[in-house]
């Protein structure tokens, strides 16, 4: 087998779906998790810097993005190694099923595994459109805000003495108390904060993070496709194999039979040759007594 035989098997094992969906999470967790822990920073900046000067007012909240920011890092790890381990198991399915016929087996220790990924890739698949769901919340708080910005910027508002009264409350969204000072911006601070940096920043990177989710969580559909189509590819090659090893089974077993017909055909063929011979040689007239008991009891040692 030549270099480019070599390399064509080789390309025909890879899971190339299982590639595709494991660089589809791979892609979708980075984007999520990266710009999703630059995002959450640059709230909590706004919030300190504009809607909440006192840092008693939104000490919970900070915890509780710091806490978030720590998940995002196990987040991170966790689908690093289990895209490389779902990658792996495409690649050990793939290989069962081609190699079907030839050394390589399956067994029910693998069969049990590509079910219990299955069920591990529905549950993290379900999981993940909550996530997708969360993720969702922010991007909608910086719209309203930045499209109150530009009604505050549009020309029918600019000539009027109303813009003053154009204002966002983020505290009608939980996230800090009813106390908190001075809570609500408005008219022209409220559009100084969203020409700011880290407005800006924080609102693209939500977007971004929630396509990431987004990405992530058709990755692990994707995922679920495959492992699903792999187990039952499994099941079918270990009824293959089942069904193989019955088939050897009954050959042998006919072979064995055969063999022991043809043993005895030529022991009973071996026997009657012994007795026409004898009754040949009885009827010799010139033959001694001593002869014809010897063939007598050689032709009786066939019987």
């Amino acid at each position: 087998m030549g270099c480019f035989e070599c390399c064509i098997k080789c390309l025909g094992g890879v899971p190339y779906a299982s590639l595709v969906a494991t660089i589809l999470c791979f892609s979708g967790v980075a984007l999520f998790c990266g710009c999703g822990h630059v995002a959450l920073a640059g709230t909590v900046a706004i919030l300190e810097q504009h809607f909440s000067t006192n840092a008693s007012d939104h000490a919970l909240l900070s915890e509780v993005i710091q806490l978030m920011q720590y998940v995002i890092y196990g987040i991170a790890s966790f689908f690093f190694l289990y895209g490389i381990i779902l990658l792996a198991e495409g690649f050990y399915t793939t290989s069962a099923v081609k190699e079907l016929h030839g050394e390589f087996k399956t067994t029910a220790c693998g069969r049990c595994i590509s079910g219990m990924f299955v069920f591990l890739t529905y549950v993290l698949g379900v999981a993940w459109l909550g996530v997708f769901g969360f993720s969702a919340v922010p991007v909608f708080m910086f719209y309203n805000i930045w499209s109150t910005c530009e009604v505050i910027k549009s020309p029918q508002t600019n000539g009027t003495t109303g813009v003053e009264q154009i204002c966002v409350d983020i505290r009608q969204y939980g996230i800090i108390p009813w106390n908190a000072f001075p809570g609500k911006i408005c008219g022209s601070a409220l559009e100084n904060i969203c020409n700011t940096n880290e407005f800006y920043m924080s609102y693209h990177l939500f977007i971004v993070a929630c396509a990431g989710a987004g990405a992530t969580v058709i990755a692990l559909i994707h995922f679920l496709m495959i492992l699903s189509s792999n187990w039952a590819y499994l099941k079918d090659a270990s009824k293959m194999q089942a069904y193989q090893d019955i088939k050897a089974k009954e050959e042998q077993e006919l072979q064995d039979i055969q063999s022991r017909s043809k043993e005895q055909l030529n022991s009973y063929t071996n026997h009657q040759t012994a007795a026409l011979q004898y009754r040949c040689v009885s009827h010799q007239t010139n033959v001694d007594v001593q002869t014809l008991h010897c063939l007598s009891q050689a032709a009786g040692m066939y019987l």
